[in-house]
């Protein structure tokens, strides 16, 4: 399968995280990195088959580059033990809410590990508070979309502790207005992803992502509008 060459190095990776053994596997991690590009140039247009609004985008628009950044970080090691596709409209730094495939084979919590997800995180305040809005006005239409999402939760590890200023604390909504990441989460065994039609299998999932993503992004999109 496709995949099992991509866990396999994440794998030893994780228990060689040293730019000597990087270096002396750069032509399996070549061949990983095009295998992963594939997958998500056809995973982009297995999405944009429902949501059109990323079409077009580029394996490079949604992919990230393995060194990890340790400037400000305990952690030395010099690279990443995962790989992601992050889908969104305009790309991965465009801040709109999109569709996010992860691999990671040896994480040790709970948080990361092989992973769907669907939303938007380091979401900045004006269009933190244009989502909350949103929820405030539609929040039946934000709850039929999450149970739309079979399989998904909403992820609610980072969240205020009351509801935020300006918003009524009675709100049959108000433990969603507390959150400051809105996305949806599902966690994916090996098997998912080394069995067979993988691709078809996420697309399929993420479909039922949809209906809350395009409610993210029209409170985002409205955010950057008033923004202009």
């Amino acid at each position: 399968g496709n995949m099992k060459e991509v866990i396999d190095f994440f794998r030893r990776l994780h228990d060689n995280n040293t730019r000597e053994w990087f270096d002396a596997n750069r032509a399996e991690w070549t061949r990983v990195k095009g295998r992963f590009a594939d997958f998500t140039g056809q995973l982009i247009e297995g999405i944009a088959s429902f949501d059109p609004t990323v079409r077009g985008l580029r394996p490079q628009d949604c992919t990230y580059r393995i060194a990890r950044d340790t400037r400000f970080s305990p952690d030395k090691s010099p690279y990443k033990t995962y790989i992601g596709a992050y889908i969104a409209p305009k790309g991965k730094k465009s801040g709109f809410a999109g569709y996010y495939f992860h691999i990671e084979p040896c994480a040790d919590s709970l948080v990361w590990c092989n992973l769907l997800s669907a939303g938007a995180v380091c979401i900045e305040p004006t269009v933190l508070r244009s989502i909350r809005e949103e929820v405030l006005d539609n929040g039946a239409q934000i709850e039929a979309a999450i149970r739309k999402a079979r399989g998904f939760r909403l992820c609610s590890s980072n969240k205020l502790k009351r509801v935020p200023t300006g918003f009524p604390a009675d709100s049959p909504y108000a433990e969603m207005l507390k959150l400051k990441d809105f996305y949806l989460e599902q966690p994916i065994t090996e098997e998912f992803l080394l069995a067979p039609g993988l691709l078809d299998r996420t697309v399929e999932r993420f479909r039922l992502t949809q209906p809350f993503i395009a409610i993210l992004n029209r409170a985002i999109q409205y955010a950057y509008e008033e923004m202009q």
